[in-house]
């Protein structure tokens, strides 16, 4: 029953996942769309740090941190992000409310393993240009993104080392619209792109921990994506259209243009990170990763006005407890964190480098049995910058997890 459970979950999952518009930004045209952040709600209110594993919370980031797992463990988490965009003479807010990740965590002995789905990359814009001067309007429009299940095995090698790897398949699709409008014409034109995007991809990690002292404990952690080519298929329609009474698009003239499948580059990445700490008492790390030059110029349209230079994150965080197993006070077993991070997203528009950052802060709050918890996060940040014409947003992010954990494979005393 609970093996059925899982898999009606999982497919309905991946459906909602698949439809749903995680961003609303106009830089998410761009490549593959925003890069979205493939960890858990309790990693991202550290500033997305990935470097802190433990035995009861999965970790997304790092595969090798499945060997540390000591309990059965189910992950959900969903947000809601509120984005305000301003350019010099506009400004315009938008809101969208998504399903983040579904994982699960399994020990066996000194091996974990972990399946799951997470978005990877996400497409939402919607843009009216209007140019009163020239006669003429557009429309541009775009849903879509990237998605990955994973299977994940970690292993421990002793009482400090564990090593891990995950197996992907990428998929997703990325569609565009543009509809383009001028004075004196009863007819408009509208042009529609679509790439189907899939493929497959690895990655290997390490984690490593050691007591420095009787109170003090050391981490390290680190990851390695290599570059991959994913399978894109694509297609363009080209129409002359009407607009009906209710603003619907009514087709006169369709032609379907022959455009070639292609292959598009994601580029490697490697992480690597460290920190201090006393173990569940509180908790300091700083971590950079580094995404190597993106080559996009392979969609069935051309990006014109974009380049794309190597990536780069940096993210400082880490957590306190006051008392992990106080009996007479809840709030001392709560977990606080909080964390920043800035990014060089390797995106240029012209000549313009688009950049973010970010700062969080969240709660790990105590539910059940067996260390089970919710967690709960929020995020400050801004994307871009308001010259040459681009668009400055400043978003904030309310995100919920819950961790459930169970005990399997137990071997029974009395029948």
């Amino acid at each position: 029953m609970t093996k059925r459970f899982l898999i009606i979950v999982f497919i309905l999952f991946s459906v909602i996942t698949t439809a749903q518009e995680r961003t609303s930004s106009p830089y998410s045209f761009y490549g593959l769309g925003l890069n979205t952040f493939r960890g858990t709600v309790e990693n991202k209110s550290m500033g997305g740090l990935s470097v802190f594993s433990d035995s009861i919370h999965v970790n997304l980031q790092n595969p090798a941190a499945y060997g540390n797992l000591r309990l059965t463990t189910y992950t959900l988490g969903a947000s809601n992000v509120s984005v305000n965009m301003k350019s010099d003479t506009e400004s315009a807010t938008a809101n969208t409310t998504s399903l983040d990740y579904l994982a699960i965590g399994i020990p066996a002995g000194k091996f974990g393993f972990g399946f799951g789905l997470i978005p990877y990359t996400s497409v939402g814009y919607n843009i009216l240009d209007i140019n009163e001067e020239e006669g003429r309007a557009g429309r541009f429009s775009g849903k879509g993104g990237l998605n990955k299940v994973f299977l994940s095995a970690g292993y421990s090698v002793n009482t400090n080392i564990r090593i891990g790897v995950d197996l992907n398949y990428n998929f997703g699709n990325i569609q565009n619209k543009n509809i383009l409008i001028r004075e004196g014409l009863q007819y408009g034109s509208r042009e529609l792109n679509r790439s189907d995007l899939g493929g497959f991809s690895y990655k290997v990690g390490l984690d490593y921990e050691r007591m420095l002292s009787e109170n003090l404990q050391f981490k390290f952690g680190a990851y390695y994506s290599p570059e991959i080519n994913l399978d894109a298929e694509n297609k363009r329609e080209l129409a002359t259209i009407l607009f009906g009474p209710q603003g619907q698009e009514v087709a006169v003239d369709v032609r379907n243009l022959d455009v070639a499948d292609s292959e598009l580059t994601v580029p490697a990445n490697l992480t690597v990170g460290a920190g201090i700490g006393k173990p569940r008492s509180w908790f300091v790390g700083g971590e950079y990763s580094t995404t190597e030059a993106g080559v996009f110029s392979n969609r069935s349209f051309d990006l014109e006005g974009a380049a794309y230079d190597k990536a780069a994150r940096y993210s400082v965080g880490g957590y306190f407890i006051p008392n992990y197993n106080s009996l007479t006070s809840y709030f001392s077993r709560i977990v606080y964190r909080g964390g920043l991070r800035m990014e060089e997203t390797g995106l240029s528009l012209n000549g313009e480098s688009i950049n973010e950052f970010g700062i969080a802060f969240g709660l790990g709050l105590p539910a059940g049995q067996l260390l089970s918890n919710i967690n709960l996060g929020i995020e400050y940040g801004q994307r871009g910058t308001k010259d040459s014409g681009l668009i400055q947003e400043n978003f904030f992010n309310a995100m919920i997890s819950i961790s459930l954990n169970d005990r399997w494979f137990i071997k029974r005393r009395f029948e």
